[in-house]
């Protein structure tokens, strides 16, 4: 075993493990993405291989019969990387970033295979044994990298096994309140919850128009032709009808911390789309019948233990302010006479983005738990049911100003943690310390994951809304693969006067 030899292996070791976590882990959620049964297995059983190669080069000098195993092994890890490569295409689109990883991992493997391979064929010459080898800090290496790449390789084939029951609710079964053929302009409609609520439209056969900067982004919403992509609202022409517009663009609040700039950017970007549509309905000769507007209820401000709903204020803060200012410019449209909902959005929950995706991995592992002291509360919602409730906003003529888009039983961030780990099966008990939180994070961490609101969906309630998933355990089964009961509108309205009382 060479120098060159081990620096190739300690490479494969590094771009794999960047691939597993940056990739699989963390961009793509390989885990919880439905479909990706196969690659799953594929990469489950190539890392029990890689695990038994990187204890066998580690550790031992295998002779004879167990070189020439090895040897097998290596040759059945490279027809499991090409039979993985041909599923990823199949499958799903990979990032750029993925692709040129894999073929780095590609090309050093066969590298690695040219060095390896001689070697091993001497040891083949040798009677059969497994002989003791101290290969030093090396041998420590490819240990720990043993450690991660079968624990990685057990998880993906338990993570197989939970595919198939990642069956999302069809899209078009979101948008079945919406009767006729409507035309709908939606910005922010390649994020996350815009992306859905645009599938949803458009697999119902609705029109759709799409405000992005980013076309690229976008090609994947043309769906059957009913999705157009814009990057101005310049693009809409005077004599364009449109029925609905639904308001979800800006910066992302939770996905960095509130520097100066980051803040000038939140702001900014709302602010800047909101004016853009109202310089759009003053020059259309027919005007929308509603904006949908995003919001979030962190309008509410930081109230501690307080039951809210629509018509109460809120607290000074910066999502407060953020939220206000958003408000104050979507409400313009009034004055134009659009109908104008102001959607107050809580955490969002599903496997395929927000927060919740971010904490599904250290769950699964056992390392969750609450952040801080996990008293605060929190306003939540299935992002099946927020997008639904985008539909009734639009159907329902009546409904006007603020509407919380926030299930109907909030929990505490203790109870939260204990939700997730119950749909799991796995412990929530290391919670996560507000100190660092706080020293790393400031305002962004006091605001979103140490502070949070009680806030009821009266508005929602009271004209019909039916909730899919209203309690939290009943969300939390369905997003991770679980079975859960529904609830009746009626009798989420009767368990929720209690608290409106």
């Amino acid at each position: 075993m060479t120098t060159i030899l081990w620096t190739l292996i300690f490479a494969q070791m590094i771009m794999g493990a960047f691939d597993t976590i940056y990739h699989h882990e963390g961009t793509q959620r390989l885990a919880w993405r439905p479909g990706q049964a196969l690659e799953l297995r594929l990469h489950g059983v190539r890392n029990v291989a890689y695990a038994a190669m990187f204890m066998a080069l580690g550790w031992t000098q295998v002779q004879g019969g167990w070189a020439v195993a090895l040897i097998a092994l290596l040759a059945g890890e490279l027809f499991i990387t090409l039979w993985d490569f041909v599923e990823e295409d199949r499958s799903r689109h990979l990032p750029a970033t993925e692709r040129v990883t894999h073929t780095l991992l590609t090309l050093n493997y066969g590298a690695i295979l040219a060095f390896l391979l001689p070697v091993l064929a001497g040891w083949a010459k040798q009677p059969s044994a497994i002989v003791a080898a101290d290969h030093g800090l090396a041998g420590w290496l490819c240990l720990i990298a043993a450690v991660g790449v079968i624990v990685s390789g057990l998880r993906d084939l338990a993570a197989a096994r939970r595919c198939p029951r990642l069956v999302p609710t069809k899209a078009a079964d979101l948008a079945a309140k919406l009767n006729g053929r409507w035309r709908v302009l939606v910005t922010g409609g390649t994020g996350f919850i815009g992306a859905r609520l645009v599938a949803a439209l458009a697999d119902a056969g609705h029109e759709v128009t799409v405000l992005t900067r980013d076309r690229a982004n976008a090609a994947g919403l043309v769906l059957a032709g009913r999705v157009r992509i814009i990057a101005t609202l310049d693009e809409i022409a005077t004599d364009e009808r449109i029925d609905a517009v639904v308001n979800l663009a800006g910066e992302p609040i939770s996905d960095s911390p509130w520097t100066r700039a980051k803040r000038l950017r939140i702001v900014r970007s709302r602010l800047a789309v909101t004016y853009g549509l109202m310089r759009l309905m003053r020059r259309l000769e027919q005007r929308p019948g509603v904006l949908v507007s995003g919001s979030a209820i962190g309008i509410y401000g930081l109230r501690g233990d307080e039951a809210l709903v629509e018509g109460d204020g809120g607290a000074p803060c910066f999502s407060q302010r953020i939220c206000a200012s958003w408000e104050r410019a979507a409400l313009r449209a009034e004055a134009l006479g659009v109908r104008t909902v102001l959607l107050r959005t809580g955490l969002v929950l599903d496997s395929s983005g927000g927060m919740l995706a971010r904490m599904l991995a250290p769950f699964e592992f056992g390392l969750g738990g609450p952040f801080g002291n996990g008293k605060h509360w929190m306003g939540w919602i299935h992002r099946d049911d927020l997008v639904r409730m985008i539909v009734h906003c639009i159907a329902t003529p009546a409904l006007h100003g603020p509407v919380n888009g926030t299930a109907p039983h909030p929990v505490t961030n203790r109870l939260f943690a204990a939700a997730l780990g119950r749909a799991l099966r796995r412990p929530a008990l290391l919670p996560v310390p507000a100190w660092p939180l706080r020293l790393a994070l400031g305002d962004f961490a006091h605001e979103l994951l140490l502070s949070g609101q009680r806030v009821l969906p009266k508005a929602a309630l009271d004209s019909g809304f039916a909730f899919r998933y209203p309690q939290i355990d009943v969300a939390m089964l369905a997003i991770t693969g679980g079975c859960a009961p529904r609830v009746k509108g009626r009798e989420e309205g009767l368990a929720l006067a209690p608290a409106l009382a």
